[in-house]
């Protein structure tokens, strides 16, 4: 992971590569409560590929790159 300022900060970085998949910070926030947020719950257990497939869905990291595979 790396984290840049801005979009055009990310493609100067990258030159003729592309972009995997990127997220604004506030995205990033939102994803880590809500995939580390209970972790240190007494009753905390895995979560499953269903709980978090939803979780990326929530945070609106949807699309392919985003699909959790199934198997």
């Amino acid at each position: 992971m790396n984290l840049f300022r801005s979009e055009e900060h990310i493609y100067r970085w990258l030159g003729a590569r592309s972009p995997g998949a990127t997220m604004p910070a506030t995205t990033l926030s939102a994803l880590a409560h809500a995939w580390w947020g209970d972790r240190l719950a007494p009753q905390w257990k895995p979560h499953s590929r269903q709980q978090n497939q939803a979780i990326l869905d929530s945070v609106g990291l949807v699309g392919d790159f985003w699909q959790i595979a199934h198997g």
